[in-house]
């Protein structure tokens, strides 16, 4: 994995952009998802610095700005991998196969959960629901769903993407 160095700041252009994101609620906090939708698309996570950035532009306490960041999975506090691969491991998964899911996964990447391949390729994250309960056990390679998960599926979701 790089080890990213030097400071991540948002750009003239990203903070025009943002700015307009805000204008378009009457409360400009209400803009914080987006925005910071926004700065992870451009950097594909938003760094303490970022988070910083982002209070400082929005008006915000950085506490705000933080607990936003944490509560949601969807946000990712550092570098990930160019697909971030997430097993679900609610209820309805786990009942249906997530723990072999899971393990086939790991075992079909060569990584553990919260690594990233040492090609930067594949980042592996659990979670703790992706909504498919009914075509459980479900994975999201980043937009993508893959429900009803099997060993042969999943063996021809990675040949597809290696």
């Amino acid at each position: 994995m790089t080890i990213v160095t030097e400071k991540i700041n948002l750009t003239p252009e990203l903070k025009k952009e943002a700015e307009k994101l805000m204008l378009r609620y009457p409360d400009k906090t209400a803009a914080l998802i987006p925005v910071l939708h926004l700065v992870q698309g451009k950097f594909g996570f938003v760094s303490v610095e970022l988070e910083e950035q982002v209070a400082e532009l929005m008006g915000l306490s950085r506490t705000r700005v933080h607990g936003v960041l944490t509560f949601y999975t969807m946000f990712n506090r550092k570098p990930v991998g160019k697909y971030l691969v997430q097993v679900c491991t609610n209820i309805s998964c786990t009942l249906n196969g997530a723990e072999e899911t899971l393990k086939k996964v790991k075992q079909k990447l060569g990584i553990g959960v919260g690594e990233t391949t040492t090609d930067n390729k594949f980042t592996l994250m659990t979670v703790e629901c992706l909504g498919s309960c009914g075509t459980a056990p479900v994975m999201q390679i980043n937009d993508d769903y893959y429900e009803n998960l099997t060993e042969q599926k999943i063996d021809e979701i990675f040949d597809k993407l290696n």
